[in-house]
């Protein structure tokens, strides 16, 4: 029973199912953000939704029973059973506290990242970008940090605005990093400054292009490695079936050789009992 539900469990047309089920739950939860559609249809988007997660944790229920211990020892498991028992969470009742959980069974559609292999791929590998990332944003926090504080100093007369104080300083200097109101925040300051547009070149220059280019080349990389990962777990799942096709083709080599040999030995037979002669 269990081997079956193994099969079951692992067919392409399990997954791609659970796959259009997570797709049609969002647009669900997506026409449930519709006051009208409320309205008019409340009851039939909120039992469609119910019967969706009713499948969901009836799909973890097997994938349980089917791999048992193996489940939990997978971290996309985790994953999914996780989000949904948030979207079993009681949002009414004696629990009404939970209600704003409500919001949270928007995370069932985070269930296409385990569902998806390539997006499993691509997560993991920016899981092994981390320790890259974590270091470059010391280094733009730091480059933040000192650019904040010269900018305050130099331009809290001309722009107190944007540069009144040091937090102030800092949300102007990072929402010109981001490319939002890049030319004319400076502009307001050069007004009354114009050698302030060498600090906003250079500090463009170093926050933006440097720094967001170093992002994504520690993402490239780390995905790469994610690729050679997969593709070295591929070729090693590849290899027993490898072996076996070469202990196969070895036997029928063998095979031949021996043919080969037992005609070679037959034809001498042959030849002689041609060349005797007929009474």
């Amino acid at each position: 029973m269990r081997e079956r539900v193994q099969e079951v469990v692992a067919a392409r047309w399990f997954q791609r199912g659970v796959i259009a089920l997570i797709l049609v739950n969002a647009v669900l939860l997506g026409a449930e953000t519709s006051p009208g559609l409320v309205a008019s249809h409340g009851e039939l988007l909120h039992t469609l939704d119910l019967a969706i997660l009713g499948v969901f944790v009836v799909e973890i229920a097997l994938r349980i029973y089917a791999h048992r211990g193996a489940f939990f020892r997978d971290a996309w498991s985790w994953f999914d059973l996780l989000i949904v028992l948030v979207a079993l969470l009681p949002a009414s009742g004696p629990l009404s506290v939970l209600r704003v959980l409500r919001v949270l069974r928007v995370l069932r559609l985070l269930r296409l990242l385990s569902a998806v292999p390539s997006l499993r791929h691509v997560v993991g590998g920016l899981f092994k970008a981390l320790p890259g990332m974590a270091s470059i944003s010391i280094l733009v926090s730091l480059l933040l940090y000192i650019a904040a504080v010269m900018a305050t100093t130099m331009f809290r007369a001309t722009a107190p605005q944007h540069f009144g104080d040091l937090a102030t300083s800092v949300f102007t200097l990072f929402q010109i990093m981001t490319g939002d109101s890049w030319g004319s925040i400076p502009r307001t300051v050069m007004e009354e400054q114009p050698a302030a547009a060498v600090f906003f070149v250079l500090y463009i220059l170093a926050s933006t292009f440097i720094a967001l280019n170093l992002f994504i080349a520690v993402a490239v990389e780390a995905l790469e490695h994610e690729q050679d990962d997969v593709r070295a777990a591929s070729a090693a799942d590849a290899g027993p079936n490898t072996a076996g096709t070469e202990a196969i083709m070895a036997e029928l080599r063998a095979l031949r050789a021996e043919l080969a040999e037992l005609r070679a030995a037959r034809e001498p037979a042959d030849e002689d009992a041609r060349a005797a002669p007929r009474p």
